[in-house]
This record gives C-alpha cells, structure tokens and sequence, in this order.
C-alpha cells in the first residue's frame, strides 16, 4: 500500500493567493490614499508626502510581508505541510486615524511649527508606537486579561465615528454631484449586499467609476510628475526623528494607549489563526509588528503596522504565503517609486470619503458585536471624550484662520502658540459666554483616549458587580491625573488638581460602597438598563 507523503513545505505561489493579494494590497491602497489625502490637508507638501512618509511607510510593509511569509515557510516546514496560510498584515487603520487626527493635526494646529517639524514629530511617534507594540510581546497577556473589552473598543470606535464618519458624509455633500452617487453606489455593496454579475462588488465599481465619473467632470486629473525614484537616506531621517520627540512628548496620552490597543488586536488575530489551523506564536507577530513599524519610521513612515483580521477567510480560499512576500514588494516598490502619487491626483475625493464611512461603520460595529450586550453602555460612555478632541481641533483652525484673516494674532493666537498646553480662561470664558457648549471640553480633549478607557472600565466593573476593581480604575486615573497623562495635557505635578481630587473621592467612594455589597448596598443579578 503507497503511503501518500505531506507536502514538506508551503507553495511559492498558488491561485488562492491570487485573493489574498487583492485583500492584502487593495486595502493598503485604500488606507494609502486615505493618508495622502489627510497629510494634504494639513499643509504637508508633496515632497514630504511622496518622498519621506509613503517611501518609509512602503518599506515598512515591504518587510512586514517577507517576514509573516517567512514565519509561514518556517511553520510549514515544522509541521510537514503546506496547508499554511500566512498571517495578514498592513497599516493599522484604527491607529492610523489616531497618529493623523490626534497627533498630526494637532501639532499642523500649530503657528510656530513648520510641516518638517510635524513629520519630525510624527515620525517620533509612530516609532514610540512601535516600541510599545514591541513591548507588548511581554505584557500584552496581562493587559487583555484586566482591561475590559468595552473600554478599548468604545474609544476606537468613538474616533472612528466622530473623526471618520463624520469627514466622509461632510466630504460627500462637499461635492454633491460627485459624491452622492458614488456613496449610493458604494453603500449598496457594502451593507446591503448587492453584488453585479460574476460577483463585482458595487463598492468596487463605485472606486473605479468615481474615478472615471469625476475625471470625465473635470474634477481630477491623471498626474505622473512625481513618479521617480524615492528612497530615504536614513542618516537623514533618523536625526529628524530625534528632533521629534520634543514635539511629540505631550501626545503618549494619545500614542500610547491606542498601541495598547493595536498589540492587543495582534494577539487577537493571531490567536484567531491559531484556532484556524495555524500554530504562529503570539509574542513573535508581535516583535515583527514593532520592529517594522520602527524601522518604518526610521525611514520616514508615520503609521503603525499590525496583524489584520482575516486570516480564517484567507485559509478558507487557499492564500499560502505567496500573497505576503509579493503583496510586501508591491507595495514597497510602489510607494518607493511615487506611484502613489497618480493615485492622489486621480481618486477624487468622494471617494477617499466612502472609504473613511466604511472603515468608521465596521470600527463602530466591531466594538458592539464583540461585546456583551450589557456592555454596551461602557462603550457608547467611552466614545465621548473623542468628542473634546475633534471639537478643541475645529475650534483651533477656526481661531486660527479668523485670526490670520483680521491680519492679527491677539488672544486667540495666543491660545494657539501654546499649542496642547490648553485654552486659557479668557478663550474659555469668551467661547461659553457666546453659548459654545465648551466648559470642561478642553480638559477632556487631554489624554482623550485614556478618559475614554477609564470611563469604559469602570461601568464595565461596575455591570459585573465588581465595584473594587471599578475603585482601581478611578484610583489609577487619580495618578495619571496626579502626574498629567490626562486632563493635563503638559506632563507635571498637579498636586492641587480638581481632576485629581475627583478621581481620588470616586476611588474612595467605589471601595467603601464594595464594602457594603451584599450587606446594605446590592444590585439584583438580572438588572436591565435599557
């Protein structure tokens, strides 16, 4: 009897990584053109966008793709066969907004910074991201098991809604003619399932044809003057990446906690392949997360890196490693060369809105349908103090452009020069004597993330009748308000601080009342809310 011999190592390519390249490279393009668009707006010039931050952020994926291809021969190789599907990677959307609308824009906020200082600083924090997403090889377990679910997704998903949705419905009615058919178009494939023959999805056919539809309107053009050749010079960068980390210290209230959140996503996806059949280790995916994404910026990049969902559907249609390896060269060559730059002048901005719809409508999503039910008070609570942080940026740019219009700078400018250090009380006063819904805004706008995580655990806690941990929580947000991670947007010594005072009596408050659960303070178990 002829015994049939495994295969002893993965294919080089097959025809089920035909799909994984398309999922890989197309939803990179799209988180691409997204980016360009955002760093335009904010006054970034082409030769900052084309020829540091896409040339580092392509390298940075060009080296995440060979290296889960290599995880993936290596974990074929040890197992005997090539039913191995390697682990999907790319930007990290979530994170992405945060670095554009949390550090970046805020920074571009500022009068005395130039865009080279921004990239500096931005460089600086996408490579403190990757640090952290490094670390959390080693404490990621610890902080899945003791931070609530609720509470890291409530506040993702309130960026992605204030900050995403909210761009892409104003960006649409921007330009109604161009847009509204589009996202007509898009929005039937994307969450109502339609689908053209042989299975065209009609949000590709919106991409596409909004392309055609607005060159045919005189709305964009087919630009090829910045294709060439863009390689970073590393000695250069890494001295402007230095530079940064004077800029960027203010914002680890906001880097830091959305990379908590990133390498926990990790641990997520890769956990996911494990239960699909591939056994790849936790802690590895992500030291290769952290190290691409700082040697991204270490060559210009701004953006983190991360393990995407998928990978149960990828092994389903048969992806391999070929995807990985060819999709990292794609996109390295790609951005390396300046083809990113057709697609800028090409994709009409209708476009990049629908796209920043749909990202934001499946974070929204995800942080309810991966939560308990009775959680989703933490979560709807948590989206909030991304409120503070979009209405402070608007509020900025406005002070900003009316001031410079009256050719003066005055008080509001003033305000502006200080940048994240905060609105003084004669702004404040102004904005609330006018009917602006303003008085606590600024103090939430500081370490908006962490307020969002806090606020999340702690009703969280308080669901699961775990009023003692619920008193941790607060306690902790006494001390990082104590030390100015939150509420202060300076780091210091707030001693006298009202912030720090009523997170401590909350603290307290919660702990004494656990003492009393049970005896004369309870809560019946099946107690509904809505």
């Amino acid at each position: 009897m002829q015994i049939e011999r495994k295969k002893a190592s993965i294919p080089f390519f097959s025809r089920g990584d035909v799909g994984g390249l398309t999922y890989m490279v197309t939803n990179n393009i799209v988180n691409y053109i997204i980016i360009i668009a955002a760093l335009k707006s904010f006054g970034w010039g082409d030769d900052i966008i084309f020829g540091r931050v896409i040339p580092g952020l392509s390298i940075g994926l060009l080296l995440g793709g060979l290296y889960y291809a290599f995880m993936a021969y290596r974990l074929s190789k040890k197992e005997g066969h090539g039913n191995v599907t390697a682990l999907p990677s790319g930007i990290s959307t979530p994170a992405m907004f945060v670095i554009l609308y949390g550090v970046i824009s805020p920074l571009s906020q500022i009068p005395t910074l130039q865009p080279e200082e921004v990239w500096s600083a931005a460089m600086a924090a996408c490579f403190i991201g990757g640090l952290v997403e490094f670390l959390g090889g080693f404490i990621g377990p610890w902080v899945k098991k003791h931070l609530p679910r609720a509470a890291l997704l409530g506040t993702v998903a309130g960026i992605g809604f204030i900050w995403m949705a909210t761009q892409g419905v104003f960006d649409v009615f921007g330009d109604p003619v161009v847009g509204l058919p589009i996202l007509a178009v898009a929005l039937l494939g994307l969450f109502a399932g339609y689908l053209f023959p042989k299975k065209i999805s009609p949000f590709l056919v919106a991409i596409v044809g909004g392309i055609v539809y607005a060159y045919c309107l005189g709305r964009t053009s087919f630009d090829f003057s910045n294709v060439g050749f863009y390689f970073p010079n590393p000695v250069n960068t890494v001295q402007s990446l230095i530079n940064g980390f004077v800029h960027v210290a203010p914002y680890l209230t906001v880097i830091i906690p959305v990379e908590i959140y990133n390498f926990i996503e990790t641990m997520d996806n890769v956990e996911s392949a494990n239960v699909a059949g591939d056994a790849y280790n936790v802690c590895e995916a992500q030291f290769a997360d952290g190290v691409c994404t700082m040697l991204s910026a270490v060559f210009g990049g701004v953006i983190p890196n991360t393990v995407w969902l998928g990978h149960a559907g990828l092994k389903k249609s048969g992806a391999g490693a070929g995807y990985s390896w060819i999709g990292g060269v794609v996109l390295g060559l790609a951005g390396v060369c300046g083809l990113f730059s057709f697609l800028s002048s090409a994709v009409p901005a209708a476009v990049v809105a629908v796209t920043f719809l749909w990202c934001a409508v499946i974070m929204v999503s995800q942080a309810f349908k991966e939560c308990k039910p009775k959680h989703y008070a933490a979560i709807a609570v948590a989206m909030v103090p991304s409120i503070a942080d979009y209405l402070v940026t608007q509020v900025e740019g406005s002070v900003a452009a009316g001031s410079m219009a009256e050719g003066g700078y005055g008080i509001w400018m003033e305000t502006l020069a200080n940048g994240v250090k905060g609105f003084s009380q004669n702004v404040t006063d102004l904005l609330v004597s006018g009917g602006v819904m303003w008085n606590g805004v600024p103090a939430v706008k500081a370490g908006a993330i962490i307020i969002g995580i806090l606020l999340g655990s702690i009703i969280v806690f308080m669901i699961e009748k775990k009023l003692r941990s619920a008193s941790f929580v607060a306690l902790a947000g006494a001390v990082l308000s104590l030390f100015g991670f939150i509420h202060h947007a300076a780091l210091g010594f707030y001693i006298t601080s009202p912030y720090m005072i009523g997170w401590l009596v909350t603290a307290v408050i919660l702990f004494v009342l656990d003492f009393g659960k049970g005896k004369w303070f309870d809560a019946p178990d099946d107690f509904e809310y809505v």
